[in-house]
């Protein structure tokens, strides 16, 4: 059987696109995992078999799912095939011999196991010949290799990277000249050495050592004066290289639509932001060294033949031996590493689950719990980094004992020449010397291979995101947004990994300039609707225009320039209030603060601040603000955009019925001349609209006025009686 291709998976749930795309390489074509995971529909709860068969059969491949024993697996399932693995995971199953199973795990790499294993793992715990487990079978059909639409393969590579440095130039020039100077003073010392031994000893000419002596001080002075300046230049370089690295992964990350963010973990993003270290340290610091150790190893090993070729010889055969150890160590490190990854971002996520999720954990006396949850998955990373010590340490003895060996058989033939006559003192305390330099850049070069290896799987993850074009960049960008009445027309939106739709043949006209309240049920698909209309999302099919032109067209930062917008959940960021309510302004218009802090009648809670405007809010570095404090500051955010286009979800659920009278009043008197979408369940928030759009299970059920719906006695009726009888009781 032809090598199996074998790739990572970059994220925690990604294994069922990546298993796809092994067995579409396998059968000689290349298919993005990105692309893969929107074929599937991949979520942040993973991948469905449904999901991963629509996926292959859409790149070109049959399929058929379904049950199998071992036995019809091994005689009757065609190679390789994909199977559910643990009740959690998708791996590929590549090859079966008498007792063994070969496997491509996606998260840890090409593993065997042995039959009763397999099978027990395979068949979720049970280990009888007569047990099925989950497989997913898949055949190309027939030039599926040739088809047109056939992805070439992307390639974030170490030459993309290096081009950043290309920007600092003059820096890379200097660092270049510091490491050849530095260089050719380390060149001396060993003639030096060997001078003050054979000649200045030999010849007792004292006034011969004492200029010895202080060229040696001369030129050490001068390297630690280069050492100094590189390391002052290597992190003005540093620093700089971090940064352009960092903003152009948040520029790219920035403009990815809604849709990404809600299938990621948010501990896979924060663990790509933190490859970044690795990036970083490989294109400066590592590099560097190593580009040292190179020309150290390349001259000092030219001084070593020409002193002594057989030493030299034997100098070449144990450094081989040596790189090929370390080496050795690589496809299990890069296992290993894989494996914390997927490790940290999950312990990343229930740290902010534990910080964030604090209250419910002490109302439901919870602590316990989740402090065990965490502690489980403390042992795992534990367990990984212990596999990695002993990893290490294996590498680091054997790497150790292959060196010392190496240096006492060039030191024991040393001595012997000199015992022959055929070298002087001088030449062999040279030779300790050169040895002692040649082995920094072995150490050196075996620590540029492990870093080399971490920045090449950080590479793979940040891929994801530098090379992703799926932007939101549709539409032209225009001054002013159009005008117009809003026109839905049959809009179906399924979110991705559901089975049904959520909004089912909408269509509507929100008309310009008017109050249009939407109602229903928790989960008819309200807020859905709104985000379509915001272009976090686009619609599954159909279309929705402003006046007579389709929104798609229109570029999402013009259309939501022009939208004030209060979510339910709406984000307080760690900055002052003024920050907060002028949210992207560096030039806050102080006229427009005050009437926004007005309209969201915040001005006493403001006056009674000690810091008044200045007072910093948030989570992390803030005054932390109750529900409806917080509603009442993103009412004033949307206020002060002063927008043609309102848009309010439950914009008053958390305000008592004192504040929101007030604040509806005033809201009111804003919508005047503007489009405004209202979403709530109050009588009070929607009886004034102008036109009230009742959704049921993703359909419009009912529009009209609060007469003409209380009158129809339909399903508005229904939930207005429901709530005027709970307010009765209350």
């Amino acid at each position: 059987m032809a090598k199996f291709p074998f790739y990572k998976q970059l994220d925690q749930k990604d294994c069922g696109p990546t298993c796809l795309q092994m067995i579409a390489r396998y059968y000689g074509r290349h298919v993005g995992v990105q692309r893969l995971r929107e074929l599937a529909e991949t979520t942040r709860q993973g991948s469905s078999l449904t999901g991963l068969a629509d996926a292959a059969e859409a790149i070109g491949l049959k399929t058929l799912s379904g049950k199998l024993t071992f036995l019809q697996l091994v005689e009757e399932a065609p190679l390789p095939c994909i199977a559910y693995w643990n009740q959690n995971h998708f791996i590929v199953v590549y090859q079966i011999k008498k007792h063994a199973v070969f496997v491509a795990d996606p998260a840890h790499g090409f593993i065997k196991y042995d039959k009763d294993e397999f099978i027990t793992q395979w068949t979720g715990g049970r280990d009888t010949q007569e047990a099925s487990g989950i497989v997913l079978l898949l055949e190309p059909e027939p030039g599926f290799a040739e088809q047109e639409d056939a992805e070439p393969e992307q390639d974030y590579s170490f030459s993309f990277v290096f081009s950043h440095l290309a920007r600092y130039k003059k820096f890379i020039f200097q660092l270049l000249l510091g490491v050849v100077a530095s260089s050719i003073i380390g060149l001396i010392f060993p003639f030096i050495m060997a001078a003050i031994v054979d000649v200045g000893i030999k010849n007792q000419d004292l006034a011969f050592v004492y200029l010895m002596l202080a060229a040696q001080i001369f030129l050490f002075t001068g390297r630690i004066g280069i050492e100094v300046l590189r390391g002052w230049i290597l992190l003005h370089l540093s620093a700089r290289l971090n940064i352009t690295l960092l903003s152009d992964f948040f520029l790219r990350l920035m403009k990815m639509p809604i849709a990404m963010f809600d299938a990621k973990v948010t501990g896979d993003i924060l663990q790509r932001i933190k490859d970044h270290g690795k990036v970083e340290t490989f294109l400066t610091s590592a590099t560097l060294n190593t580009i040292f150790s190179l020309f150290n190893l390349v001259i000092f090993s030219c001084i070593l033949a020409w002193y002594a070729l057989p030493l030299f010889a034997l100098f070449i055969l144990g450094s081989g031996l040596y790189v090929g150890w370390i080496f050795l160590f690589l496809k299990k490190r890069e296992r290993l590493n894989y494996k914390m990854f997927s490790r940290l971002a999950q312990e990343q996520d229930k740290v902010i689950e534990l910080i964030l999720g604090m209250q419910e954990i002490k109302l439901n006396n919870a602590e316990r719990q989740k402090r065990w949850s965490w502690e489980h998955l403390q042992a795992r990373v534990f367990k990984i980094q212990l596999k990695g010590l002993s990893l290490e340490q294996t590498q680091s003895v054997g790497a150790n004992l292959i060196n010392e060996g190496k240096n006492i058989l060039i030191t024991f033939f040393a001595v012997t020449l000199v015992l022959e006559g055929e070298m002087t003192i001088g030449m062999m305390l040279a030779i300790s010397y050169i040895l002692g330099q040649l082995n920094y850049p072995l150490l050196e070069l075996a620590r540029f291979v492990h870093t080399a290896q971490d920045a090449r799987i950080a590479f793979s993850r940040l891929a994801e995101v530098h090379l992703n074009q799926h932007f939101e960049t549709t539409g032209q960008k225009t001054i002013q947004p159009p005008e117009g009445d809003l026109h839905l027309k049959h809009i179906h939106y399924r979110y991705t990994g559901a089975a049904d739709s959520v909004l089912a043949d909408i269509n509507l006209m929100i008309p310009q300039n008017k109050v249009t309240a939407i109602v229903g049920a928790s989960g008819s698909g309200k807020t859905t609707l709104l985000k379509l209309l915001l272009q976090f999302y686009s619609p599954t099919t159909g279309d929705i225009l402003i006046g007579n032109q389709n929104l798609k067209h229109v570029s999402p930062a013009t259309w939501r320039n022009a939208c004030g917008v209060v979510m339910q959940e709406g984000y307080i960021f760690n900055d002052t209030i003024t920050g907060n309510i002028a949210v992207g302004e560096d030039d806050v218009d102080i006229e427009r603060l005050v009437h926004a802090v007005e309209v969201a009648n915040l001005k006493a809670f403001i006056d009674n601040l000690p810091l008044g405007y200045k007072t910093r809010l948030g989570n992390t570095s803030g005054m932390h603000i109750s529900g409806g404090e917080k509603q009442r500051i993103l009412i004033a955010r949307a206020v002060y955009k002063n927008p043609s286009f309102i848009f309010f979800d439950e914009a008053t659920s958390a305000l008592d019925a004192t504040n929101e009278r007030i604040i509806m009043d005033n809201v009111q008197k804003f919508f005047k001349n503007r489009t405004a979408i209202v979403i709530a369940h109050r009588l009070s928030t929607v009886k004034n609209a102008d036109q009230i759009i009742v959704l049921n299970e993703g359909k419009v059920a009912e529009v009209g006025d609060h007469a003409s719906l209380i009158n129809a006695k339909g399903i508005y009726f229904k939930l207005i009686r429901n709530q005027l009888e709970l307010e009765r009781l209350s």
